[in-house]
């Protein structure tokens, strides 16, 4: 069952996740979307640093706030985020 939202947007599931951390790694990458899987890991496959990384919570705060009150990614589990499933899986078990 997908996470509900306090606002009139539908749904945020897996796929939406998965296409939100794709575009958003995409324009900090100055790459294609398409060329980011699911699989990738953001040091050794997408070639992404700490910096890359942080912009990257950033967008996803700035936006998945807006949908889901509160929605914060902790400091702390940045090191655990490796690849962008894990970010995936991080964001949908924050979402609840």
């Amino acid at each position: 069952m997908p996470a509900e939202t306090h606002v009139e947007q539908g749904p945020i599931d897996r796929e939406f996740v998965l296409n939100l951390v794709r575009d958003r790694l995409a324009d900090i990458l100055e790459t294609e979307p398409s060329a980011i899987n699911e699989g990738d890991s953001f040091a050794d496959d997408l070639d992404a640093d700490s910096l890359a990384l942080i912009e990257l919570v950033e967008a996803l705060e700035e936006e998945l706030g807006e949908r889901s009150v509160g929605f914060r990614i902790e400091d702390e589990d940045l090191a655990d985020l490796k690849t962008v499933r894990d970010a995936i899986d991080y964001v949908m078990a924050k979402l609840g």
